[in-house]
């Protein structure tokens, strides 16, 4: 079960709730491994006003890494940027980390709506382009009538009526 911060009145309690949230959090239950075996991409966030979740950054590859798909896209992403009077981890260290793992990274904030599209369509980017770099299928053989075979990538799709 989920807590928010607004159902606190104290922010320190908050806090600390958010805090246990993110260790509990830290061990994805089994319907989140689910989720990542069949993912083509994931997007690895942390608060760069919270140093620990930067640090947490490495459980979350190592949950990725055991339960996703080997060929998964992952981008790390440090959000909140529109709080830099808090910042608690220099774009650099995202940057540095980003290029220890072989991926993509960016800065967000979620907030001023800064970069958040650039990240989707960055993950896009890249799972299409792994996507398209991958060798296709073995061409399959359809009969086209009358003795007529025509080898295609894809099986030919039958008209339907309506929209699907």
């Amino acid at each position: 079960e989920s807590i928010s911060r607004s159902e606190h009145s104290n922010p320190e309690e908050a806090r600390q709730v958010t805090n246990l949230g993110y260790r509990w959090s830290g061990k994805i239950q089994d319907h989140y491994r689910l989720i990542l075996q069949g993912a083509h991409g994931i997007i690895l966030v942390y608060d760069i006003t919270d140093r620990q979740s930067f640090k947490d950054i490495e459980n979350w590859l190592a949950e990725v890494d055991k339960y996703g798909n080997e060929n998964v896209v992952k981008l790390l992403v440090g959000n909140k940027s529109d709080l830099e009077a808090s910042r608690q981890v220099k774009t650099e260290e995202g940057k540095t980390l980003a290029d220890s793992l072989g991926i993509k990274f960016l800065e967000t904030s979620a907030k001023d709506a800064v970069n958040v599209e650039k990240a989707f369509t960055t993950l896009s980017n890249e799972i299409k382009s792994k996507v398209q770099s991958k060798p296709g299928p073995a061409p399959r053989a359809n009969t086209g009538g009358a003795g007529t075979t025509t080898l295609t990538k894809e099986p030919t799709k039958k008209e339907k009526g309506g929209c699907c």
